[in-house]
């Protein structure tokens, strides 16, 4: 599936305006009802459309705590994967949520149970955790539905198949958001949902019977709408209170500049940075006053597996020229811009010499020592294989 956090589009509110969205938060914590609460979505698809509109309303008469928001760029995200054959060890069902790319909570159908993912949700009261439960097990049923159906509008009635339901939103430092729901089908997209248009967009031609019978409820579309752009962000707001101490830190970059050479002769300069936290950092490649912004190519920043990010830059450069180029890292752990160039090894021409000198010693004692094991059988010397010349010992004990 593509990419789950869009640039496009994007809204800004203010910390003022996120204490306004519906589907707050009070001090003891989450205020909802017992058909939502901060997971995610509320079970509609096999009930009847008033079922959405009553959720929606009392999500409405819900407010936040007006509280500053954590500075930095974070994300709260979920995915569901159900099934339509599971083997003896995957689940037929599986969801799992998200803040900054971290697993906070998860539920897997063979366990039946929902169960925190990070220490600081252990904070959460145990109602809290038997409501999800009770929710997944039924989102469980619902996407199984939806697997065979679409199976069935692509002319399958057996066999090992998926779908997959992600959905989330993120919130920058500028107070910009974005949002995305998408829908997909053997790990491939089928459905999204447009948000400005409350539209269902089909990847495939296929797709379009799935979207001709989502469309039969508009409310569920009106609902997804309401839920990215109001609890999904003021439900992000409460998970970083939750989690302050380990999702609002900062990590520093360890940085490091690498040089490498093409098949057909071109070098490229390639700046990494490891290890940082949190996810916003700012790469640029420069040569004396002039930052390279067309010539740098950028891989988008990716999770470095054990709760940090990672992430590159890189430019060609001509041969020779590698010193003159200098990467700029700019992060919010760092009092200042981080400069770092490419450094040649300063041992590289000592050990080239140090191989040389060993070649050329074993090379004059091999000689040597056949030189004496001739002029000793000319002469009538010892045999050769009693032969104990001091010089032809050693170069075997080098060769050894």
């Amino acid at each position: 599936m593509s990419s789950p956090l869009p640039s496009k589009p994007t809204k800004c509110v203010s910390v003022a305006e996120l204490s306004k969205l519906p589907g707050g938060t009070g001090a003891a914590g989450w205020k909802t009802s017992g058909r939502e609460s901060p997971w995610g979505l509320p079970v509609v698809a096999d009930g009847p459309a008033s079922l959405a509109k009553v959720v929606m309303a009392e999500l409405a008469d819900l407010k936040l705590e007006n509280k500053p928001w954590p500075g930095g760029t974070h994300s709260l995200h979920y995915h569901y994967l159900a099934l339509s054959e599971p083997g003896p060890d995957l689940p037929q069902f599986l969801a799992v949520g998200y803040v900054d790319d971290q697993p906070f909570i998860h539920y897997d159908s063979r366990v039946d149970r929902a169960k925190p993912q990070a220490p600081w949700m252990a904070a959460v009261d145990t109602q809290y955790w038997e409501t999800e439960t009770q929710k997944q097990r039924a989102w469980a049923k619902v996407q199984q539905v939806e697997t065979w159906t679409v199976m069935g509008y692509h002319n399958q009635s057996s066999g090992t198949h998926s779908t997959q339901r992600t959905f989330g939103c993120e919130i920058r430092e500028d107070g910009c958001t974005s949002s995305f729901w998408q829908f997909g089908f053997d790990g491939q997209d089928h459905l999204s949902l447009d948000l400005e248009t409350l539209s269902w967009v089909s990847a495939k031609p296929v797709a379009v019977q799935t979207k001709r019978w989502w469309e039969t409820e508009r409310c569920y579309a009106e609902y997804d709408k309401a839920y990215l752009e109001g609890l999904c962000l003021t439900s992000l707001h409460r998970y970083l209170e939750l989690g302050s101490q380990s999702l609002t830190r900062k990590e520093p970059p360890k940085v490091q500049v690498t040089r490498h050479t093409a098949e057909d002769g071109s070098i490229t300069l390639r700046c990494w940075a490891r290890g940082f936290y949190p996810r916003d950092i700012s790469l640029s490649w420069w040569l004396g006053e002039e930052e390279l912004v067309q010539e740098t190519e950028y891989v988008e920043t990716r999770p470095g597996g054990d709760g940090t990010y990672q992430t590159w830059a890189a430019v060609r450069v001509p041969a020779r020229m590698e010193n003159g180029y200098i990467c700029h890292v700019q992060h919010s752990s760092l009092n200042h811009t981080l400069t770092v160039a490419w450094e040649a090894p300063s041992h590289q021409w000592i050990t080239s010499a140090k191989v040389i000198s060993i070649i050329f010693t074993i090379t004059f004692l091999l000689v040597a020592g056949v030189l004496t094991f001739i002029k000793q059988y000319s002469q009538g010397g010892e045999e050769p294989h009693n032969s104990q010349n001091p010089m032809s010992v050693e170069a075997a004990q080098l060769l050894c």
